[in-house]
């Protein structure tokens, strides 16, 4: 009868101290599994100015500021005659677009085109002069579709080109012809060449007068 006994308890001290050694080890994989899912594929910072356009799409794009001009204001909903202004101190209005029909020798458009002039007053409020020629417009139809062609017509004309020293500022001009079937309303965007991804390209909305 006391081997019996002796035998059982030796046998339930053995089953409990495998229980206790697998409750020990549970939770020591659960927290690994936990730390393993939530370390992030790659650190990345969105400050490095060496980063490629493809990680600041994919880890940046979305953070604070992206899309609002960062302390430049809103770059979108701008309206002619409003002004947006980049991080290093140039700013940028779209004062009108007007029709051009004063023309040089073989420039006017053919029939069905609207010849037309944005006029561009830029300030560098900034330290450093700003290249003028990386700027560059992308115009839009804004009622039906429509993408303007880029031209220049002579008479009057003030291409974006040169540098902008501080202090200083400048009205230019860019000239397009956009079919007449897609009206006369549009939005100008302008865009400005930097290995900065970040900038953001503010667009105007107006009509051509």
């Amino acid at each position: 009868m006391r081997t019996r006994i002796t035998t059982t308890a030796v046998l339930l001290t053995v089953l409990l101290a495998a229980c206790d050694a697998s409750n020990d080890k549970a939770p020591a994989d659960s927290t690994d599994a936990k730390v393993k899912a939530s370390e992030p594929a790659r650190d990345v910072d969105c400050s490095d100015t060496p980063l490629s356009q493809a990680d600041w799409m994919e880890h940046c794009s979305e953070e604070e500021g992206a899309g609002t001009g960062g302390d430049g204001g809103p770059s979108t909903g701008l309206a002619f005659g409003d002004t947006y202004e980049w991080p290093d101190g140039l700013t940028v209005t779209v004062v009108e677009a007007k029709e051009v029909t004063d023309f040089g020798e073989y420039e006017e458009p053919e029939d069905g085109n609207t010849a037309f002039r944005v006029r561009l007053k830029l300030t560098n409020t900034g330290e450093a002069p700003a290249d003028l020629g990386d700027l560059s417009t992308i115009i839009d139809g804004a009622t039906n579709g429509g993408e303007a062609g880029s031209t220049e017509f002579s008479r009057g004309s003030a291409p974006l080109s040169g540098r902008l020293a501080p202090g200083v500022t400048v009205v230019k001009t860019d000239d397009n012809v956009l079919e007449t079937k897609y009206g006369k309303r549009v939005v100008v965007t302008v865009q400005r060449a930097s290995e900065d991804f970040s900038l953001e390209f503010p667009e105007f909305d107006g009509s051509i007068s």
